[in-house]
C-alpha cells in the first residue's frame, strides 16, 4: 500500500524518550504536572456499567436517526448556532498548490500539501504558509505590568501578565475597533521544573507557590491583525486585558449554589469560590461569552483519603505542588468540601473587565475537557462536555431557558443565567452489531461500521424553584455535586477518555474526540466494545453523533465511529471510508473545532506514531469524507491545544514545549519560541497562507 506520508518509528524521536515512556504516549514529567500521574493509579470508575453490548429490543437504530435527521438538516444547521471563532529530523512537505496533493483533490478549507510527520523543534507548517508567535507566557498584558524577566519572577508581575500553559482560546469581534479581536485563553497548569531556576520540590517558596497561582487561570487579551497576511500581535494594556489566577473570587451559580457541600470556614455561604484550577478546553457561546472547563482539579489537594467520596481521583498524602503548606484549603484534612468547588465548567464574560466570573453547577462536577454550545430550534442552549478519564463518561445539559439575541445589559445578565435551569444528562451507547463481533483488535463488524443507538439519561433537572433528581437514593445536590456517582447508577457507558465535543455549523452532528485507552479490556476492565472496538487502546478515535430529528434536545441518538486513529496501514483503522492510502497518521485525537466550510480539525496529545503532536484536518461530509491531512506539528515535547481557524488564519496554543523527561531550566530539552540561551515559552501561534489569501482554499 501507498501511504501518503512516512510514519517516524525510532526511538530516538524528538520527544526524547517521551513516546512510549508513559501511558498515553506523554512524558512522565507532563503527568506529573498536568494531571497528578493519573496514569499510575487506579481507575477511580470501578463500576460494573453494561457495555456497549447488542441492539436491545426497541431500540431506535442509528440508520433510522440518520434518516430522520437529513429531513431537517437545513433547519438544523440554521437552529443548532454552534458558535466558531470562527530542519532536523524533518520531512519536507508537498507544495501548496491548488488542492491537488498526489494526483487528489481536497475538500474546500483542506487545500494545502501535508506536512509530514516529523520530530522537529518548531512548529512546522505546509510550503506556502507563515507564522507567527502572537504572545508567549510573561508577556505583559496588564497595566504596570513589567517585562518578562525569568530571573526576578514575582507573583505580582505574574498576575498582570500572559499566563502559563495556554489551551482552549476564543477570538471574540470588537466590532468598533477595526482590525482587533478578543483573544480568550485558558491557562491550564504549570511546570514549576521548567519555570523555575534550581526548583527544589520537595520544599518550593512561598513565591514560586503565589507565582503559580497566578500563572493558572484564564487570561483575555486584545490582538491586533496585520491585514494583508494572518499575522496576529498582542496590544498590551488594553482597557479588556484582563487575567483570572488562582485567587480570583467567582460565584457559585445553579442548583448547588449554597449547598451544604460547598461550605467551607472561608466561605460559609457555599456560594463564593477563590480561583479557577486545571482549565482545559472550553467553548464560546452565541451570546458572546467563553466556556472553561476544570479538568484535573483533584492533584491541587492534598490528603485526600479524608474526602466524601472516591470517585474523582483525589490522593492521600503531600501533593506535588505543596500548596497545602500556604492555604490550608488546599489541605482536605482541613478543608474536606474545597475539591467540591472545583470541577465545574466556568463562563466569562471578556468584554466586561469588572464581571464576577461564573462556576454553573447545573451542568455537574467531574473532569470537564470543555463544554460546547448548541441551540435548539426554539433557542435554547445545549452544552455538550466529556468526562477526560479511563472509562468515564460523556454529558450534556439541556437548558430551559430561551436565549435573548439583544445585545442590553438585560440580556446579557439573563443569557449568563440560560445553563443554570435546565435538565443535565448523560450517554449510554448500543450497538447494532452482536457483541461476539468485537474480540478486541478493532476489526470491522460485518455490516462495515462501528455504529448504533443511544440513549440521553436525565440525572437531575433544575428550575427557578429548586431541583429533582431522577437517580434513586441521591438528592439533586448530590447529583450536581458528585456526578460521577449519578453516572454511575445511571449504568453509562464507558468510554475511552472523553474530550473535546463539537457541534457542526453545517450538520448539526456532534462530534467527540475518544484520545485513548491502554486499560481497555485488560483483566478486571471492561472490554472492548461497538464504540471501543480496541483493547490497550494507544491511538483513540473520533465519534460522531445524530440527534433524532436534528435536534439538540433530543433523548435519543445515533452514533458512529467517524475515525479510528493510528497509522493508516493498521487494518484497526478506519478513516470515513475514505482510502487509507491518501490520509495522514494520527494519534490520540483531544481538541476538536470546525472551520467555515464544516470540516472537522483535531489537535492531537501525547502521538504514539513516533512524531510530534499536531493538528489534522478532515473533511466530514461530501466525496472527501475522511480525508484526513496533517496541517502542523509541534516543537519538542509540546501538545497541540485549542485550535482555533478562521478563513485567514489558524491558531493553535503550543502547550508544554521542552516538557520531557529530566528537562529543567538548567537543562532544556527545547529552545523553542526564542532560541538557544532563552527560557521555553508556551505560546499562541497564528499560521496563514503567504500570499494573503484564506487557509486550504
Amino acid at each position: 500500500m501507498r501511504k501518503l506520508l512516512p510514519l517516524i518509528t525510532s526511538s530516538k524521536a524528538g520527544k526524547a524518550g517521551k513516546a512510549g515512556s508513559h501511558p498515553g504516549g506523554r512524558s512522565a514529567l507532563t503527568c506529573r504536572f498536568r494531571c497528578g500521574d493519573a496514569c499510575f493509579h487506579e481507575v477511580p470508575n470501578t463500576s460494573d456499567n453494561e457495555y456497549v453490548g447488542d441492539v436491545i429490543s426497541g431500540a431506535v437504530s442509528r440508520r433510522s436517526i440518520v434518516r430522520a435527521a437529513a429531513v431537517v438538516t437545513a433547519a438544523t444547521a440554521a437552529g443548532t448556532g454552534a458558535v466558531l471563532a470562527q530542519g532536523e529530523n524533518a520531512v519536507a512537505a508537498p507544495p501548496v498548490g491548488r488542492g491537488k496533493e498526489h494526483g487528489m483533490r481536497s475538500a474546500r478549507g483542506l487545500r494545502f500539501g501535508p506536512v509530514a510527520p516529523n520530530t522537529a523543534d518548531r512548529v512546522t507548517v505546509p510550503e506556502g504558509y507563515g507564522q507567527n508567535v502572537v504572545i508567549r507566557w510573561g508577556d505583559p498584558i496588564l497595566r504596570g505590568a513589567p517585562e518578562f524577566d525569568p530571573d526576578h519572577q514575582t507573583a505580582k508581575a505574574q498576575a498582570g501578565q500572559f499566563g502559563y500553559n495556554n489551551d482552549f482560546l476564543s477570538l471574540l469581534p470588537l466590532e468598533r475597533e477595526h482590525g482587533r479581536q478578543l483573544l480568550v485563553s485558558n491557562h491550564e497548569y504549570t511546570d514549576e521544573v521548567l519555570m523555575f531556576k534550581d526548583y527544589d520540590a520537595d520544599n518550593p517558596t512561598r513565591e514560586q507557590v503565589e507565582i503559580a497561582w497566578a500563572a493558572h487561570g484564564l487570561g483575555v487579551v486584545v490582538v491586533e491583525g496585520e491585514r494583508r497576511t494572518g499575522e496576529l500581535t498582542a496590544v498590551p494594556r488594553h482597557r479588556l486585558n484582563r487575567r483570572i489566577t488562582a485567587t480570583t473570587e467567582f460565584r457559585v451559580q445553579g442548583p448547588a449554589a449554597g449547598s451544604d457541600f460547598l461550605k467551607t470556614s472561608a466561605d460559609p455561604t457555599g456560594t463564593k469560590v477563590l480561583g479557577t484550577l486545571n482549565n482545559c478546553s472550553g467553548g464560546t457561546t452565541p451570546w458572546g461569552t467563553t466556556l472553561h472547563g476544570e479538568e484535573n482539579v483533584d492533584q491541587y489537594f492534598a490528603n485526600g483519603t479524608r474526602a466524601t467520596d472516591k470517585r474523582y481521583g483525589l490522593k492521600p498524602g503531600a501533593t506535588e505542588r505543596k500548596w497545602e503548606r500556604f492555604d490550608k484549603r488546599f489541605d482536605v484534612a482541613q478543608e474536606p468540601n474545597e475539591p467540591h468547588r472545583f470541577g465545574y465548567v466556568v463562563e466569562l464574560d471578556p468584554y466586561d473587565p469588572e464581571s464576577t466570573p461564573v462556576k454553573h453547577t447545573a451542568i455537574g462536577r467531574f473532569k470537564h475537557e470543555g463544554a460546547s454550545i448548541a441551540l435548539t430550534p426554539d433557542g435554547r442552549p445545549v452544552a455538550y462536555s466529556g468526562d477526560d478519564s479511563r472509562f468515564e463518561y460523556f454529558y450534556k445539559f439541556v437548558s430551559s431557558k430561551r436565549m435573548r439575541r439583544g445585545t442590553s445589559r438585560a440580556d446579557r445578565e439573563h443569557n449568563m443565567t440560560l445553563l443554570d435551569e435546565g435538565t443535565l444528562y448523560v450517554a449510554k451507547l448500543t450497538g447494532d452489531s452482536p457483541a461476539a463481533e468485537f474480540d478486541g483488535s478493532g476489526k470491522l463488524p460485518a455490516d462495515g461500521e462501528f455504529d448504533g443507538s443511544g440513549t440521553w439519561i436525565p440525572l437531575a433537572t433544575a428550575t427557578a424553584d429548586g431541583a429533582e433528581s431522577h437517580i434513586e437514593g441521591m438528592s439533586a445536590e448530590e447529583v450536581f455535586v458528585f456526578t460521577r456517582l449519578a453516572a454511575d447508577k445511571a449504568g453509562a457507558t464507558k468510554m475511552d477518555r472523553p474530550e473535546d465535543i463539537e457541534p457542526s455549523p453545517r450538520t448539526g452532528k456532534v462530534y467527540l474526540a475518544l484520545t485513548n485507552n491502554v486499560e481497555r479490556g485488560l483483566d478486571g476492565k471492561a472490554p472492548a466494545d461497538e464504540a471501543n472496538p480496541r483493547k490497550v487502546n494507544k491511538h483513540g478515535s473520533v465519534l460522531e453523533l445524530t440527534e433524532q430529528g436534528g435536534n439538540a434536545a433530543a433523548t435519543k441518538f445515533g452514533w458512529l465511529l467517524f475515525l479510528v486513529a493510528g497509522d493508516p496501514e493498521d487494518p484497526a483503522t478506519y478513516f470515513g471510508g475514505f482510502p487509507k492510502d491518501q490520509v495522514s497518521p494520527i494519534s490520540c485525537p483531544d481538541n476538536v473545532a470546525f472551520d467555515s466550510y464544516g470540516n472537522l480539525w483535531i489537535s492531537t496529545d501525547g502521538n504514539e506514531l513516533g512524531s510530534h503532536d499536531g493538528l489534522f484536518g478532515v473533511a466530514t461530509v461530501g466525496r472527501y469524507r475522511g480525508q484526513l491531512k496533517q496541517f502542523l506539528t509541534m516543537p519538542i515535547g509540546a501538545e497541540t491545544c485549542g485550535p482555533l481557524v478562521q478563513d485567514r488564519r489558524v491558531l493553535v496554543s503550543v502547550q508544554h514545549p521542552g516538557e520531557v523527561d529530566g528537562a529543567s531550566v538548567e537543562k532544556p530539552a527545547s529552545t523553542w519560541p526564542d532560541g538557544p540561551g532563552t527560557l521555553v515559552r508556551p505560546s499562541v501561534v497564528s499560521v496563514w497562507r503567504e500570499d494573503g489569501a484564506d487557509v486550504g482554499a
